[in-house]
Protein backbone atom coordinates (compact mmCIF):
# COMPACT_ATOMS: atom_id res chain seq x y z
CA UNK A 1 0.00 0.00 0.00
CA UNK A 2 1.16 3.39 -0.87
CA UNK A 3 0.78 6.13 1.28
CA UNK A 4 2.04 9.90 1.45
CA UNK A 5 3.06 11.97 4.56
CA UNK A 6 4.41 15.07 5.14
CA UNK A 7 7.22 17.11 6.86
CA UNK A 8 10.06 20.01 6.31
CA UNK A 9 13.41 20.84 6.03
CA UNK A 10 15.13 24.31 6.43
CA UNK A 11 17.83 26.07 3.84
CA UNK A 12 18.71 29.05 5.55
CA UNK A 13 15.61 30.55 7.19
CA UNK A 14 13.51 29.14 4.65
CA UNK A 15 11.15 25.87 4.92
CA UNK A 16 10.80 23.15 2.11
CA UNK A 17 7.93 20.87 2.64
CA UNK A 18 9.41 17.19 1.71
CA UNK A 19 6.14 14.94 0.84
CA UNK A 20 7.54 11.21 2.59
CA UNK A 21 5.54 8.57 0.29
CA UNK A 22 6.16 5.09 2.04
CA UNK A 23 5.21 1.97 -0.28
CA UNK A 24 4.84 -1.47 1.46
CA UNK A 25 5.24 -4.63 -1.06
CA UNK A 26 6.63 -8.48 -0.87
CA UNK A 27 9.88 -8.74 0.00
CA UNK A 28 12.35 -7.98 3.13
CA UNK A 29 14.04 -4.89 2.67
CA UNK A 30 14.18 -1.86 3.91
CA UNK A 31 14.96 0.86 1.29
CA UNK A 32 15.45 4.87 1.25
CA UNK A 33 15.89 7.27 -1.56
CA UNK A 34 15.82 11.11 -2.27
CA UNK A 35 19.15 11.89 -1.17
CA UNK A 36 19.35 10.93 2.63
CA UNK A 37 22.11 11.60 4.86
CA UNK A 38 23.41 9.18 7.62
CA UNK A 39 21.36 10.72 10.08
CA UNK A 40 17.78 10.25 7.84
CA UNK A 41 18.97 6.40 6.60
CA UNK A 42 19.49 5.37 10.17
CA UNK A 43 16.18 6.46 10.80
CA UNK A 44 14.57 3.40 10.17
CA UNK A 45 15.97 1.55 12.83
CA UNK A 46 15.17 4.32 15.09
CA UNK A 47 11.70 3.97 13.44
CA UNK A 48 11.33 0.18 14.17
CA UNK A 49 12.42 0.40 18.08
CA UNK A 50 9.45 3.31 18.75
CA UNK A 51 7.04 1.37 16.76
CA UNK A 52 7.81 -1.71 19.15
CA UNK A 53 8.13 0.33 22.01
CA UNK A 54 4.83 1.83 21.26
CA UNK A 55 2.85 -1.60 21.34
CA UNK A 56 2.56 -1.77 17.46
CA UNK A 57 4.18 -3.88 14.49
CA UNK A 58 6.91 -3.01 12.37
CA UNK A 59 6.20 -4.84 8.88
CA UNK A 60 8.20 -8.01 7.69
CA UNK A 61 7.70 -6.84 4.17
CA UNK A 62 9.76 -4.88 1.62
CA UNK A 63 9.68 -0.70 2.84
CA UNK A 64 9.99 1.82 0.41
CA UNK A 65 10.79 5.17 1.89
CA UNK A 66 11.02 7.77 -1.21
CA UNK A 67 11.69 11.62 0.34
CA UNK A 68 10.50 14.34 -2.40
CA UNK A 69 11.53 16.08 -3.97
CA UNK A 70 14.58 14.07 -4.52
CA UNK A 71 17.07 16.61 -5.48
CA UNK A 72 16.97 18.22 -2.09
CA UNK A 73 20.00 16.67 0.46
CA UNK A 74 18.00 15.80 3.27
CA UNK A 75 19.42 16.11 6.83
CA UNK A 76 18.95 15.73 10.07
CA UNK A 77 16.57 13.32 12.46
CA UNK A 78 13.64 15.62 11.85
CA UNK A 79 12.03 12.72 9.50
CA UNK A 80 11.39 9.96 11.92
CA UNK A 81 8.38 10.92 13.37
CA UNK A 82 6.94 11.12 9.94
CA UNK A 83 8.75 7.96 8.59
CA UNK A 84 7.31 5.70 11.66
CA UNK A 85 3.20 7.02 10.92
CA UNK A 86 3.81 6.38 6.76
CA UNK A 87 4.84 2.94 7.87
CA UNK A 88 1.85 2.32 10.45
CA UNK A 89 -0.53 4.15 8.05
CA UNK A 90 0.99 1.96 5.04
CA UNK A 91 0.76 -1.55 6.52
CA UNK A 92 -2.99 -0.89 7.63
CA UNK A 93 -2.64 -0.09 11.32
CA UNK A 94 -3.66 3.63 11.60
CA UNK A 95 -6.03 5.39 9.25
CA UNK A 96 -4.85 7.50 6.31
CA UNK A 97 -7.54 10.11 6.08
CA UNK A 98 -6.20 13.15 8.11
CA UNK A 99 -2.67 12.41 7.33
CA UNK A 100 -2.54 15.22 4.27
CA UNK A 101 -3.40 18.07 6.15
CA UNK A 102 -0.61 17.77 8.92
CA UNK A 103 3.24 18.64 8.61
CA UNK A 104 4.78 15.90 11.11
CA UNK A 105 8.07 16.33 12.32
CA UNK A 106 10.23 15.17 15.23
CA UNK A 107 12.94 12.80 16.22
CA UNK A 108 12.32 9.45 17.56
CA UNK A 109 13.54 8.13 20.73
CA UNK A 110 14.26 3.94 20.63
CA UNK A 111 11.44 4.17 23.22
CA UNK A 112 9.07 6.08 21.34
CA UNK A 113 9.41 9.42 23.01
CA UNK A 114 9.94 12.05 20.68
CA UNK A 115 12.43 14.38 21.21
CA UNK A 116 13.23 18.29 20.02
CA UNK A 117 13.89 19.40 16.56
CA UNK A 118 15.51 22.36 15.13
CA UNK A 119 13.30 25.61 13.11
CA UNK A 120 9.77 24.55 13.82
CA UNK A 121 9.36 28.15 13.65
CA UNK A 122 9.91 28.68 9.77
CA UNK A 123 8.10 25.18 9.31
CA UNK A 124 5.28 26.66 10.70
CA UNK A 125 5.12 30.24 8.34
CA UNK A 126 5.92 28.00 5.70
CA UNK A 127 3.28 25.15 6.46
CA UNK A 128 0.58 27.79 7.09
CA UNK A 129 1.21 29.49 3.50
CA UNK A 130 1.17 26.34 1.93
CA UNK A 131 -2.87 25.47 3.35
CA UNK A 132 -2.05 22.88 5.88
CA UNK A 133 -4.59 22.34 8.25
CA UNK A 134 -2.02 22.33 11.45
CA UNK A 135 1.37 20.55 12.60
CA UNK A 136 1.96 17.68 14.65
CA UNK A 137 5.83 18.23 16.56
CA UNK A 138 7.21 17.61 19.62
CA UNK A 139 5.85 19.30 22.81
CA UNK A 140 9.30 21.18 23.69
CA UNK A 141 8.82 22.86 19.69
CA UNK A 142 5.11 23.77 20.73
CA UNK A 143 5.39 27.22 21.86
CA UNK A 144 7.58 28.11 19.64
CA UNK A 145 5.50 27.10 16.22
CA UNK A 146 2.38 28.33 17.92
CA UNK A 147 3.15 31.69 17.79
CA UNK A 148 1.81 31.27 14.52
CA UNK A 149 -1.58 31.94 14.35
CA UNK A 150 -4.97 30.63 12.56
CA UNK A 151 -2.82 27.24 12.42
CA UNK A 152 -3.25 24.19 14.66
CA UNK A 153 -0.08 23.08 16.89
CA UNK A 154 -0.04 19.98 18.34
CA UNK A 155 2.85 19.18 20.69
CA UNK A 156 2.89 15.47 21.98
CA UNK A 157 5.36 13.59 23.74
CA UNK A 158 5.90 10.39 22.58
CA UNK A 159 4.66 8.18 19.21
CA UNK A 160 1.90 6.61 20.86
CA UNK A 161 0.25 10.01 21.51
CA UNK A 162 0.47 10.87 17.65
CA UNK A 163 -1.10 7.37 17.20
CA UNK A 164 -3.89 8.65 19.12
CA UNK A 165 -4.29 11.98 17.61
CA UNK A 166 -4.84 10.07 13.93
CA UNK A 167 -6.89 7.27 15.71
CA UNK A 168 -9.35 9.85 16.74
CA UNK A 169 -8.41 10.05 20.53
CA UNK A 170 -10.28 13.25 22.37
CA UNK A 171 -8.95 15.16 24.71
CA UNK A 172 -5.83 16.52 22.31
CA UNK A 173 -6.05 20.44 22.57
CA UNK A 174 -3.31 22.80 20.59
CA UNK A 175 -1.10 24.47 21.70
CA UNK A 176 -2.20 28.27 21.75
CA UNK A 177 -0.03 31.41 21.74
CA UNK A 178 -1.53 34.89 21.93
CA UNK A 179 1.46 36.24 20.19
CA UNK A 180 0.56 39.78 20.31
CA UNK A 181 -0.07 39.86 24.14
CA UNK A 182 3.17 37.80 24.42
CA UNK A 183 4.69 40.60 22.82
CA UNK A 184 3.63 43.35 24.43
CA UNK A 185 4.07 41.67 27.95
CA UNK A 186 7.73 41.46 27.28
CA UNK A 187 9.22 43.71 24.81
CA UNK A 188 11.62 46.25 26.71
CA UNK A 189 12.05 44.81 29.77
CA UNK A 190 16.12 44.82 31.14
CA UNK A 191 17.38 43.44 33.95
CA UNK A 192 20.43 45.75 33.02
CA UNK A 193 20.77 50.09 33.19
CA UNK A 194 22.73 52.71 32.40
CA UNK A 195 22.07 54.34 35.88
CA UNK A 196 24.43 51.33 37.10
CA UNK A 197 27.24 52.94 35.45
CA UNK A 198 28.81 55.88 37.51
CA UNK A 199 30.32 59.03 35.58
CA UNK A 200 31.42 58.09 31.92
CA UNK A 201 29.68 60.99 30.23
CA UNK A 202 31.62 61.58 27.13
CA UNK A 203 30.72 57.55 26.81
CA UNK A 204 27.65 58.01 27.22
CA UNK A 205 26.92 60.21 24.77
CA UNK A 206 28.71 58.58 22.16
CA UNK A 207 26.52 55.48 22.99
CA UNK A 208 23.54 57.77 22.93
CA UNK A 209 24.44 58.62 19.64
CA UNK A 210 25.23 54.94 17.95
CA UNK A 211 21.90 53.94 19.14
CA UNK A 212 19.66 57.17 17.55
CA UNK A 213 21.44 56.50 14.34
CA UNK A 214 22.79 52.93 14.15
CA UNK A 215 26.42 53.02 14.43
CA UNK A 216 28.89 51.29 14.80
CA UNK A 217 30.93 52.12 18.29
CA UNK A 218 34.57 50.62 19.35
CA UNK A 219 35.39 51.53 22.70
CA UNK A 220 39.42 52.20 23.69
CA UNK A 221 40.58 51.83 27.42
CA UNK A 222 42.41 50.52 29.76
CA UNK A 223 41.26 47.42 31.82
CA UNK A 224 38.60 47.71 34.72
CA UNK A 225 37.12 51.57 33.35
CA UNK A 226 33.90 49.97 32.38
CA UNK A 227 33.95 48.97 28.88
CA UNK A 228 32.53 46.06 28.96
CA UNK A 229 29.20 47.40 31.44
CA UNK A 230 28.78 50.11 28.81
CA UNK A 231 28.53 47.91 25.80
CA UNK A 232 26.33 45.32 27.67
CA UNK A 233 23.62 48.34 28.13
CA UNK A 234 23.66 49.81 24.95
CA UNK A 235 20.36 47.38 24.48
CA UNK A 236 18.67 49.19 27.10
CA UNK A 237 18.43 52.53 25.23
CA UNK A 238 17.81 50.98 21.84
CA UNK A 239 14.05 51.18 20.46
CA UNK A 240 12.51 48.09 21.62
CA UNK A 241 11.91 45.15 19.00
CA UNK A 242 8.51 45.99 16.70
CA UNK A 243 6.54 42.61 16.78
CA UNK A 244 7.85 42.18 12.79
CA UNK A 245 11.63 42.18 13.91
CA UNK A 246 10.75 40.10 17.10
CA UNK A 247 9.17 37.12 14.34
CA UNK A 248 12.57 37.84 12.16
CA UNK A 249 14.83 37.19 14.82
CA UNK A 250 12.65 34.05 16.06
CA UNK A 251 13.05 32.84 12.99
CA UNK A 252 16.89 32.81 13.19
CA UNK A 253 17.43 31.65 16.38
CA UNK A 254 14.56 28.51 15.91
CA UNK A 255 16.68 27.12 12.91
CA UNK A 256 19.43 28.04 14.80
CA UNK A 257 18.06 25.43 17.98
CA UNK A 258 19.30 28.89 20.23
CA UNK A 259 15.81 29.28 20.83
CA UNK A 260 15.37 30.20 24.73
CA UNK A 261 12.12 29.27 26.54
CA UNK A 262 11.11 27.86 22.78
CA UNK A 263 8.88 31.34 22.63
CA UNK A 264 8.72 34.74 20.81
CA UNK A 265 12.07 36.65 20.91
CA UNK A 266 11.01 40.27 22.62
CA UNK A 267 14.37 41.66 23.48
CA UNK A 268 17.02 42.87 21.01
CA UNK A 269 19.99 40.23 21.31
CA UNK A 270 23.15 40.89 22.64
CA UNK A 271 25.87 38.35 21.19
CA UNK A 272 29.70 38.18 22.85
CA UNK A 273 31.57 35.60 21.40
CA UNK A 274 34.82 34.64 23.01
CA UNK A 275 37.67 35.80 21.00
CA UNK A 276 39.06 32.46 19.76
CA UNK A 277 35.43 32.03 17.96
CA UNK A 278 36.07 30.83 13.76
CA UNK A 279 35.42 32.75 11.09
CA UNK A 280 32.89 30.11 9.97
CA UNK A 281 31.29 30.40 13.54
CA UNK A 282 30.86 34.31 13.43
CA UNK A 283 29.25 34.45 10.56
CA UNK A 284 27.79 31.55 9.36
CA UNK A 285 28.16 28.52 7.76
CA UNK A 286 29.76 24.83 7.96
CA UNK A 287 28.75 21.41 6.53
CA UNK A 288 26.18 20.90 3.71
CA UNK A 289 23.16 22.73 5.44
CA UNK A 290 24.88 25.83 6.40
CA UNK A 291 23.93 27.09 9.75
CA UNK A 292 23.49 30.86 10.97
CA UNK A 293 26.47 32.61 12.66
CA UNK A 294 27.44 34.86 15.43
CA UNK A 295 26.54 38.17 12.60
CA UNK A 296 23.12 36.66 11.83
CA UNK A 297 22.06 35.49 15.71
CA UNK A 298 22.67 39.31 16.75
CA UNK A 299 20.54 40.80 13.76
CA UNK A 300 18.01 43.43 14.89
CA UNK A 301 20.72 43.89 18.02
CA UNK A 302 23.99 44.11 19.16
CA UNK A 303 27.17 42.31 18.16
CA UNK A 304 29.60 42.83 20.73
CA UNK A 305 33.44 41.74 20.44
CA UNK A 306 35.53 42.40 23.41
CA UNK A 307 39.18 42.44 23.16
CA UNK A 308 39.24 42.98 19.67
CA UNK A 309 43.08 42.87 19.13
CA UNK A 310 42.93 39.12 20.02
CA UNK A 311 40.08 37.83 17.46
CA UNK A 312 42.28 35.85 14.47
CA UNK A 313 43.01 38.61 11.22
CA UNK A 314 40.96 35.98 8.97
CA UNK A 315 37.76 36.04 11.62
CA UNK A 316 37.93 40.23 11.81
CA UNK A 317 37.72 40.45 8.07
CA UNK A 318 34.90 38.32 6.82
CA UNK A 319 32.63 40.89 9.11
CA UNK A 320 33.95 43.60 6.14
CA UNK A 321 31.21 42.43 3.57
CA UNK A 322 28.33 42.23 6.35
CA UNK A 323 28.79 44.98 8.00
CA UNK A 324 28.11 47.15 4.54
CA UNK A 325 25.45 45.01 3.14
CA UNK A 326 23.67 43.80 6.46
CA UNK A 327 23.39 40.22 5.07
CA UNK A 328 26.03 37.61 4.64
CA UNK A 329 25.37 35.20 1.78
CA UNK A 330 27.03 31.30 1.99
CA UNK A 331 27.62 29.75 -1.23
CA UNK A 332 28.00 25.92 -1.88
CA UNK A 333 28.27 24.21 -4.98
CA UNK A 334 24.58 23.64 -5.85
CA UNK A 335 23.01 26.15 -3.42
CA UNK A 336 22.97 29.52 -2.04
CA UNK A 337 22.42 30.68 1.38
CA UNK A 338 21.31 33.98 2.55
CA UNK A 339 20.72 34.86 6.12
CA UNK A 340 20.09 38.84 7.65
CA UNK A 341 22.67 40.18 9.37
CA UNK A 342 21.61 43.58 10.40
CA UNK A 343 23.19 44.26 13.90
CA UNK A 344 25.28 47.44 15.73
CA UNK A 345 28.89 46.17 16.16
CA UNK A 346 30.59 47.45 19.20
CA UNK A 347 33.97 46.52 19.62
CA UNK A 348 36.36 46.92 22.85
CA UNK A 349 40.08 46.87 22.62
CA UNK A 350 42.82 48.13 25.56
CA UNK A 351 45.13 50.76 24.35
CA UNK A 352 48.44 48.29 24.58
CA UNK A 353 48.96 44.76 25.48
CA UNK A 354 49.88 45.95 29.41
CA UNK A 355 46.39 48.25 29.28
CA UNK A 356 47.94 51.15 30.25
CA UNK A 357 48.97 53.34 27.25
CA UNK A 358 48.19 56.85 28.12
CA UNK A 359 46.61 56.32 31.33
CA UNK A 360 46.61 58.81 33.75
CA UNK A 361 47.50 57.03 36.83
CA UNK A 362 49.39 53.81 36.03
CA UNK A 363 52.66 53.55 33.98
CA UNK A 364 52.95 51.60 30.45
CA UNK A 365 55.55 48.99 30.55
CA UNK A 366 55.32 48.92 26.46
CA UNK A 367 57.72 50.15 23.97
CA UNK A 368 55.68 52.14 21.13
CA UNK A 369 56.77 49.94 18.85
CA UNK A 370 54.73 47.02 20.68
CA UNK A 371 51.78 48.93 20.78
CA UNK A 372 52.10 49.97 17.39
CA UNK A 373 52.41 46.58 16.94
CA UNK A 374 48.99 45.94 19.13
CA UNK A 375 46.88 48.30 17.32
CA UNK A 376 48.18 46.85 13.96
CA UNK A 377 46.17 43.46 14.50
CA UNK A 378 43.05 45.53 13.10
CA UNK A 379 43.18 46.38 9.84
CA UNK A 380 42.43 49.72 8.21
CA UNK A 381 39.46 48.92 6.41
CA UNK A 382 37.75 47.26 9.34
CA UNK A 383 38.02 50.33 11.68
CA UNK A 384 36.87 52.44 8.50
CA UNK A 385 33.36 50.67 8.73
CA UNK A 386 33.38 51.64 12.64
CA UNK A 387 31.84 54.76 12.87
CA UNK A 388 32.20 56.29 16.70
CA UNK A 389 36.08 55.35 18.21
CA UNK A 390 35.86 56.30 21.33
CA UNK A 391 38.17 56.44 24.21
CA UNK A 392 36.96 55.20 27.83
CA UNK A 393 38.99 56.51 30.67
CA UNK A 394 38.88 55.44 34.51
CA UNK A 395 36.29 56.48 36.55
CA UNK A 396 38.12 58.23 40.09
CA UNK A 397 36.96 57.26 43.64
CA UNK A 398 34.91 60.36 43.70
CA UNK A 399 33.25 59.74 40.34
CA UNK A 400 32.23 56.11 42.06
CA UNK A 401 31.29 56.81 45.78
CA UNK A 402 29.49 60.23 44.83
CA UNK A 403 25.68 59.97 45.58
CA UNK A 404 24.86 63.67 45.19
CA UNK A 405 24.14 63.46 41.23
CA UNK A 406 22.24 59.72 40.03
CA UNK A 407 22.96 58.43 36.72
CA UNK A 408 20.50 59.17 34.09
CA UNK A 409 18.26 56.05 33.45
CA UNK A 410 18.35 54.22 30.32
CA UNK A 411 14.18 54.92 29.78
CA UNK A 412 15.19 58.80 29.66
CA UNK A 413 18.07 58.10 27.22
CA UNK A 414 15.79 55.71 25.35
CA UNK A 415 12.90 58.37 24.99
CA UNK A 416 15.82 60.57 23.25
CA UNK A 417 16.59 58.21 20.43
CA UNK A 418 13.06 57.38 19.74
CA UNK A 419 12.25 60.47 19.11
CA UNK A 420 15.89 61.00 16.77
CA UNK A 421 14.42 57.06 14.92
CA UNK A 422 10.93 58.66 14.32
CA UNK A 423 12.30 61.75 12.79
CA UNK A 424 14.50 59.44 10.38
CA UNK A 425 11.71 57.26 9.42
CA UNK A 426 9.50 60.09 8.77
CA UNK A 427 12.42 61.12 6.47
CA UNK A 428 13.01 57.81 4.76
CA UNK A 429 9.26 56.93 4.36
CA UNK A 430 8.85 55.39 1.02
CA UNK A 431 12.56 54.40 1.15
CA UNK A 432 12.73 50.06 1.70
CA UNK A 433 15.84 48.90 3.63
CA UNK A 434 16.05 52.22 4.96
CA UNK A 435 14.82 52.43 8.58
CA UNK A 436 18.23 55.03 10.40
CA UNK A 437 20.76 56.91 9.09
CA UNK A 438 23.96 54.29 9.65
CA UNK A 439 21.97 52.66 6.46
CA UNK A 440 22.68 55.38 4.19
CA UNK A 441 24.03 54.83 0.58
CA UNK A 442 26.67 57.42 -0.84
CA UNK A 443 24.54 58.61 -2.90
CA UNK A 444 21.89 59.06 -0.66
CA UNK A 445 24.55 60.71 2.27
CA UNK A 446 24.63 63.66 -0.54
CA UNK A 447 21.08 64.22 -0.67
CA UNK A 448 20.04 63.82 3.44
CA UNK A 449 23.30 65.19 4.60
CA UNK A 450 23.85 68.52 3.16
CA UNK A 451 26.31 70.71 4.97
CA UNK A 452 26.74 74.44 4.56
CA UNK A 453 30.65 75.81 2.94
CA UNK A 454 32.12 76.62 6.42
CA UNK A 455 31.49 72.84 7.28
CA UNK A 456 32.78 71.74 4.07
CA UNK A 457 35.41 73.74 4.56
CA UNK A 458 36.15 72.54 8.00
CA UNK A 459 35.41 68.47 6.89
CA UNK A 460 38.02 69.71 3.90
CA UNK A 461 40.71 70.26 6.84
CA UNK A 462 40.15 67.20 9.00
CA UNK A 463 40.35 65.13 6.28
CA UNK A 464 43.53 66.01 5.64
CA UNK A 465 44.93 66.23 9.01
CA UNK A 466 43.47 63.29 9.80
CA UNK A 467 43.85 61.43 6.78
CA UNK A 468 40.64 60.28 6.04
CA UNK A 469 38.73 57.98 3.34
CA UNK A 470 35.93 58.54 1.47
CA UNK A 471 33.92 55.85 3.19
CA UNK A 472 34.94 57.81 6.81
CA UNK A 473 33.68 60.58 5.09
CA UNK A 474 30.43 59.59 4.78
CA UNK A 475 30.46 58.21 8.08
CA UNK A 476 31.16 61.79 9.47
CA UNK A 477 28.27 62.47 7.74
CA UNK A 478 25.57 60.45 8.67
CA UNK A 479 26.89 60.96 12.36
CA UNK A 480 26.35 64.60 11.71
CA UNK A 481 22.92 63.48 10.70
CA UNK A 482 21.98 61.53 14.15
CA UNK A 483 23.91 64.02 16.31
CA UNK A 484 21.54 66.85 14.39
CA UNK A 485 18.21 64.58 14.87
CA UNK A 486 19.06 64.27 18.54
CA UNK A 487 19.28 68.27 18.83
CA UNK A 488 15.69 68.46 17.07
CA UNK A 489 17.36 70.20 14.05
CA UNK A 490 16.67 70.12 10.46
CA UNK A 491 19.77 71.67 9.28
CA UNK A 492 23.25 70.41 10.01
CA UNK A 493 24.75 72.69 11.97
CA UNK A 494 29.05 73.47 12.44
CA UNK A 495 28.41 72.05 15.96
CA UNK A 496 27.15 69.10 14.99
CA UNK A 497 29.68 68.11 12.63
CA UNK A 498 32.24 69.26 14.90
CA UNK A 499 31.52 66.48 17.44
CA UNK A 500 31.18 63.96 14.72
CA UNK A 501 34.60 64.72 13.70
CA UNK A 502 36.11 64.31 16.95
CA UNK A 503 34.82 60.59 17.39
CA UNK A 504 37.30 59.04 14.21
CA UNK A 505 40.19 59.58 16.35
CA UNK A 506 41.87 56.07 15.08
CA UNK A 507 41.93 57.34 11.85
CA UNK A 508 45.10 58.22 9.26
CA UNK A 509 47.16 59.58 11.97
CA UNK A 510 46.31 58.24 15.17
CA UNK A 511 47.06 54.73 13.84
CA UNK A 512 50.84 56.03 12.81
CA UNK A 513 51.36 58.67 15.48
CA UNK A 514 49.10 56.52 18.47
CA UNK A 515 48.19 60.07 19.36
CA UNK A 516 45.53 60.23 22.18
CA UNK A 517 42.09 59.53 21.25
CA UNK A 518 40.13 61.81 23.79
CA UNK A 519 40.96 64.78 21.16
CA UNK A 520 39.09 68.08 22.00
CA UNK A 521 35.58 69.37 19.61
CA UNK A 522 37.56 70.33 16.64
CA UNK A 523 38.30 74.42 16.88
CA UNK A 524 39.54 76.19 13.31
CA UNK A 525 40.11 79.69 13.28
CA UNK A 526 39.98 80.49 9.07
CA UNK A 527 42.36 83.44 9.71
CA UNK A 528 45.04 81.47 11.12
Amino acid sequence: MLVKTFASTVLGIEATTIAIEINISAGSRYLMVGLPDNAVKESLQRVESAIVASGYAMPRQKILVNLSPADIKKEGSAFDLAIAIGILAASGQIPVDLLQDYIILGELSLDGSILAVKGALPVAIQARQEGYKGMILPEMNAREAAIVNNFDVYGLRTLSDVIGFFNGVTGLEPTVVDTRNEFLQNVGKYEEDFSDVKGQQHIKRAMEIAAAGGHNLILIGPPGSGKTMLAKRLITILPPLSLTEALETTRIHSVSGKLASNSLVTLRPFRAPHHTVSDVALVGGGGTQPQPGEISLAHNGVLFLDELPEFKRSVLEVMRQPLEERSVTIARAKFTVSYPASFMLIAAMNPCPCGYHNHPGMKCICSPHTVQRYKNKISGPLLDRIDLHVEVEPVAFSGLSSAENEAERSVSIRDRVLKARVIQQVRFKGITNLHCNAQLTSAQVRKFCEISEDGKWILKIAMEKQGLSARAYDKILKMARTIADLAGSEEILLEHLSESIQFRALDGSYMRHMRPTSAPMLRIDKGA
